[in-house]
């Protein structure tokens, strides 16, 4: 065992770049990982890791030694996880963050049926707009919508969503209906958090900069006002499906509509996936995915 003493812990602040989150992953204290993995160091008789105020990064003997020990610290963990079957008894925190109104319509409340069946679970969900660096924030999973842009991030497809344009009748008796993309520029386009709507023309994704009378960063404040015939707007299908299927909102420009938008759980490609966050992902896959086929875990 004494050979084994420091591993686990060295294992975990270089893959986390960080002795605080190697700390909280292994349930310990930064005091206690630093010892171990300074004594680890001492019995190697070599320098394993580089510590400066700001970060931690690998020696090149420490890489060596991270690439051979890896391996054998997740066969560790997978014997101990079938030994205590903790996929199905998961223990401890996990922090999430989401956007505001995806996140109160579809996230919380399949949150809190996992709470209900898992008691020994807690979740700390932050529903924020803004895109949190998960290593900073501590945060263990991220809800993102739409196109993906960081590389450094393991991610997993949960479900899609859909956007159309769409407007009031009362807006298309007294301006007519846009059969084409040029002429969206005679309309009153009303403006979300970015002045660009998504469009798909003769197979080609097409992106067009639109203007008009009102710009908000709310979705349901843009309904709102497209129903009072304020206006065109774009929006995903949770925030309109219902007034579609009424009729309060006509869908336009149909032939042109985009592509569906992945919803995704992303996760910090330098921690281990453990067991409570993935049984997590699996939970809100079940529930937001509805019949498809979501994506296993990737790079993207």
């Amino acid at each position: 065992m004494a050979n084994w003493e420091g591993v686990s812990e060295f294992v975990a602040v270089a893959e986390s770049s960080s002795f605080t989150l190697a700390a909280r992953e292994l349930s310990t204290s930064v005091a206690q990982v630093s010892r171990r993995v300074a004594a680890l160091e001492d019995r190697l008789a070599v320098k394993l890791l580089n510590r400066t105020t700001r970060k931690v990064t690998l020696t090149e003997a420490g890489m060596l030694y991270f690439q051979q020990c890896k391996h054998l610290v997740d066969g560790l963990e997978q014997a101990e996880l079938a030994v205590t079957q903790m996929q199905t008894t998961p223990k401890g925190l996990v922090r999430v963050t989401a956007p505001v109104t995806y996140g109160e319509l579809h996230l919380a409340p399949l949150i809190n049926q996992f709470l209900e069946q898992y008691p020994q679970v807690d979740v700390e969900l932050v529903l924020t707009n803004q895109k949190l660096d998960l290593i900073e924030s501590g945060v263990d999973l991220a809800i993102r919508l739409g196109r993906l842009e960081d590389s450094t991030l393991l991610a997993r497809r949960l479900s899609t969503r859909q956007s159309y344009v769409c407007a009031s009748r009362d807006y298309l008796d007294r301006h007519g209906e846009p059969h084409t993309l040029s002429e969206l520029s005679k309309h009153q386009c009303l403006v979300g958090s970015v002045d660009v709507w998504r469009f798909k023309d003769k197979q080609q994704s097409r992106a067009l900069r639109i203007s008009g009378r009102l710009k908000c960063n709310s979705g349901f404040a843009l309904r709102d006002a497209a129903k009072r015939g304020l206006g065109l707007i774009q929006l995903p299908d949770y925030y309109i499906q219902q007034d579609l299927e009424s009729g309060e909102l006509i869908e336009v420009l149909a032939q042109y509509r985009d592509d569906k938008e992945g919803i995704w759980a992303l996760f910090p490609s330098s921690v281990r996936l453990s067991p409570k966050v993935r049984l997590l992902v699996d939970f809100l896959v079940k529930g937001l995915s509805k019949g498809s086929s979501p994506d296993s875990l990737s790079q993207h």
